[in-house]
């Protein structure tokens, strides 16, 4: 791009006219010849008119300029001014890289940009979720679409924030900029378990879910009876889906049979840590549909067998085993 300043002179005479730059009175052209190198030139595209042309234009050309012609004894000038818009631009060296904390620890990530105005930051996250900010002195979060400052604090991260986001530096002067700073959170597998008491009929596909939070990446598998490792193949369906931070477990049991009661885990670990859910796998004794008291005690009968096997279990949790007592008792 180039900048022009024009200088509108009568009755010049035999006196020339020079351009200057005005802070430091350093001599561009005189008359209608560059005298400070090819980017400055004289013009005079009208009568009496002696415009200065700057081009390529640099941000460093921003200032003022003066027109001045050499009379006696004084001269006489006039000054003109440029001011230099300059598109936004991140500083790398500046600006965050990906950042990996632990859970609960603090985190900043920061973005700075040149420009001329001064570029205004401003982040946003990349899948369009809110920005979740904790409140001072409290657990809770506000959700905030964006922020604005050259950094951004996240006090005590929690796992929910983990993602990527924007940094966008923009300045009204087109183009914006952007980066892309990822933040990722570590923490120790977590499992959940949404049924921990299955009962099927024999001869049915049972499936058994689990649901896994964890960062890094997990390995994951499943046993049965605390014992044998439980592979994908003929009797096994094993499947996982993952988003994020989580990861869904499904464990497909085909055509169940009475080797398959018992207790199963579905197992998570990281470098972080280890854990595991437990589910308990049971027979529904299923009779013909007007023997509706016999159905009773035989679900009742289904509910006894597994609170027995939990009992067994030290692991169990007690009150598991007394409402599957309860339950059959009501069936009788």
């Amino acid at each position: 791009r180039e900048a022009v300043i024009g200088c509108a002179v009568s009755n010049l005479g035999k006196h020339k006219v020079g351009w200057l730059r005005a802070e430091d009175q350093t001599v561009l052209t005189m008359h209608d010849r560059a005298v400070l190198g090819a980017r400055y030139s004289v013009n005079m595209d009208a009568p009496h008119t002696w415009q200065l042309r700057i081009r390529p234009l640099r941000a460093e050309d921003r200032g003022c300029y003066m027109c001045q012609i050499n009379t006696q004894p004084t001269m006489i000038w006039q000054i003109g001014c440029i001011d230099v818009f300059v598109p936004p631009d991140i500083i790398s060296d500046d600006t965050s890289s990906d950042v990996s904390v632990q859970e609960l620890e603090n985190a900043t990530l920061t973005c700075k940009a040149t420009g001329h105005p001064p570029p205004k930051i401003t982040w946003r996250r990349e899948d369009h979720e809110p920005i979740l900010l904790k409140k001072p002195q409290t657990r809770e979060f506000e959700k905030v679409e964006s922020y604005v400052g050259s950094s951004l604090p996240l006090l005590r991260v929690d796992r929910r924030q983990m993602g990527t986001f924007l940094c966008i530096a923009s300045n009204d002067v087109p183009p914006a900029v952007s980066k892309r700073i990822t933040l990722l959170v570590n923490f120790a597998p977590t499992v959940k378990v949404p049924n921990q008491l299955l009962g099927a009929p024999l001869g049915t596909d049972v499936k058994l879910k689990c649901y896994v939070e964890a960062y890094p990446n997990t390995i994951n598998y499943w046993i049965k009876n605390r014992g044998e490792m439980l592979l994908d193949g003929p009797k096994y369906t094993i499947r996982e889906e993952k988003t994020s931070y989580k990861v869904s477990m499904w464990l497909t049991i085909k055509q169940f049979s009475k080797s398959d009661i018992g207790t199963y885990n579905c197992i998570s670990t990281n470098s972080l840590g280890k854990s595991e859910g437990t589910l308990r796998l049971y027979e529904i004794k299923l009779n013909s549909p007007s023997e509706d008291f016999n159905n009773q005690i035989s679900v009742a009968g289904g509910l006894t067998e597994v609170a027995k096997a939990m009992s067994e279990d030290q692991q169990n949790n007690p009150l598991l085993t007394i409402c599957c007592l309860l339950l059959s008792n009501m069936f009788i």
